[in-house]
């Protein structure tokens, strides 16, 4: 019998292409539309291989799955991916890096603009009856205000390629970036000046999140953490919504601790319409597409794919996440 690969959700994303090559490599490919758990153990009991959108994947659907041997992403994230079970049974799970660095970094500029530009309140009010209103505050010249990173990484890197030059200093915070001579003058050609998150922290005007979610991270940006920084800052997330607390980060707002957030990303997605940064002319948000381009659109679900073709033809997938036992 063929292998069977399944993927769970797709999210309107046309996989075709990717069945297309699951199909050649010998696979059986079965497409579930479901993120219920119950849905998925039964749709693949026999799968050896889990193709995700966004479907959570616990320890009790990696147990009631006794053949599977890879889960494969349609993202760079992995947080909704019980890590540790996978690799405890001897279950790869693999990613999409790389592929959106462009994207992401250039959404993240396009938010950053938006909200220091007041734009919420400025489209409002280009309307005859409103066409001489102006914000309470005027929004800031960027070349006079200091860019913080949270993780220089690939896309954060990328970030401060584009945003950089419009700022008068960046400064970035990585603990797991090495400190070698390549990465130091890799940092000084994009004129970023690495220090503590502390110090990220309480000088940076404009904090721009580029970190994965994970219990260390989680609600890294919370009430004490905005108390200290500049008043009036701005905070920026394409990243994970779980990396801010929302509930915090709307009462900064309230209070004007914060000038104003810009979000691609929330804790809850989609979000309750009651969630405290909706409808606000402070935030910007989008509905975590800073990855999507026409060109994405077709790599992911290649890469996605393909980490399932070389496990069959090799034994290990392409760009794995975890070591499992």
């Amino acid at each position: 019998m063929s292998p069977l690969a399944v993927y769970t959700d797709t999210d309107d994303t046309d996989v075709s292409a990717g069945v297309a090559l699951l199909e050649a490599a010998g696979y059986e490919v079965r497409v579930l539309e479901t993120r219920d758990p119950a849905a998925i153990i039964a749709g693949a009991r026999n799968a050896e291989v889990l193709l995700l959108g966004y479907a959570p994947i616990t320890r009790e659907i990696i147990e009631a799955l006794p053949k599977l041997k890879l889960i494969a992403l349609m993202s760079m994230g992995f947080d909704f991916v019980d890590l540790e079970a996978a690799s405890e049974r001897g279950i790869w799970v693999t990613n999409v890096p790389g592929a959106a660095t462009e994207e992401v970094a250039t959404h993240a500029l396009a938010l950053l603009l938006h909200a220091t530009r007041q734009l919420p309140f400025y489209l409002g009010s280009a309307t005859p009856e409103r066409w001489n209103e102006r914000a309470a505050v005027a929004p800031p010249r960027l070349s006079e205000l200091q860019l913080g990173i949270v993780g220089l990484g690939k896309i954060g890197r990328e970030f401060a390629r584009v945003a950089g030059p419009l700022f008068g200093g960046i400064v970035g915070y990585d603990p797991f970036l090495p400190d070698t001579p390549e990465v130091r003058a890799d940092l000084e050609a994009l004129g970023i000046r690495r220090a503590e998150l502390v110090d990220v922290r309480d000088s940076a005007h404009v904090l721009s999140l580029h970190l994965p979610l994970t219990p260390d991270t989680e609600h890294l940006v919370g009430a004490e953490f905005i108390a200290a920084m500049p008043a009036g800052a701005v905070v920026l997330n394409v990243s994970r919504g779980g990396l801010i607390d929302s509930a915090a980060l709307a009462a900064a707002l309230d209070s004007g601790q914060l000038s104003a957030a810009a979000l691609d990303v929330l804790d809850q997605e989609p979000p309750a319409a009651d969630h405290p940064l909706l409808g606000r002319d402070d935030v910007v948000l989008t509905p975590h597409i800073a990855y999507f381009s026409s060109f994405t659109e077709a790599e992911y679900v290649r890469v996605q794919a393909a980490n399932a073709v070389t496990f069959a033809q090799t034994g290990r997938p392409e760009s794995p996440v975890n070591t499992p036992a």
